[in-house]
């Protein structure tokens, strides 16, 4: 049966689909991973043996100075439309927090985070949300309305840039919410896979105020 194809038409082969199919299915996966431990305590931390981890009685895992891994690239565009890079921040301690609108716990700890990013964005604080697993932006959009979330929010609603921003054994986020703060070289210097209060935001970015 002849349906008017040319001779000339190149339809892709069967082996040339099996990289793109191989990553989709990677992303995926990882991604699945994150999604078991949504809105759960139950996430262990990441990495090897050659992390130098050092875990905090309250779950809040940090990494010394000398040992801490840049994070890969994390940029793309915003909830509010507008194109943000990470990299750009460099020289300011940076808060990375993962989140859903979705999430009870990302709802509980939404004031604490937008009160912390007040008090401390004139000591070169900036606040930066991952927002994952919206699949349309309103909800996400609405949830920053109801909790006045003055600072930006990548919307990465498949979880790409949380499967490709983080190298392999570097403190990575496990969960949704996680919260990853980098120092004013970029690197990765603490995480916490659960929600906070503002006592525990500081105590994570306190110390990197402090850093000479």
């Amino acid at each position: 049966m002849n349906f008017g194809l040319g001779q000339d038409l190149a339809l892709p082969s069967r082996s040339n689909r099996r990289p793109r199919a191989a990553a989709t299915a990677a992303v995926a996966a990882s991604v699945a991973m994150l999604t078991l431990a949504a809105c759960s305590g139950g996430a262990t931390s990441g990495g090897g043996g050659d992390t130098n981890f050092v875990t905090n009685t309250g779950g809040v895992q940090t990494v010394a100075k000398g040992e801490r891994k840049a994070i890969n690239k994390i940029a793309g565009e915003t909830l509010e439309g507008e194109q943000l890079d990470v990299a750009d921040l460099k020289g300011k301690i940076v808060v990375l927090n993962v989140w859903g609108s979705w999430c009870a716990p990302c709802r509980a700890e939404a004031s604490h985070l937008v009160k912390v990013a007040n008090d401390t964005e004139a000591q070169g604080v900036a606040f930066v949300g991952i927002n994952t697993r919206d699949t349309n932006k309103g909800p996400a959009i609405a949830f920053e309305k109801n909790y006045e979330v003055t600072y930006p929010s990548l919307y990465d609603p498949a979880g790409k840039l949380l499967v490709n921003g983080f190298p392999k054994g570097s403190l990575n986020p496990q969960a949704i919410p996680s919260t990853i703060v980098l120092d004013r070289d970029g690197k990765i210097a603490a995480r916490a896979l659960t929600a906070l209060d503002d006592k525990k935001l500081r105590e994570m970015i306190d110390p990197l105020i402090a850093e000479k």
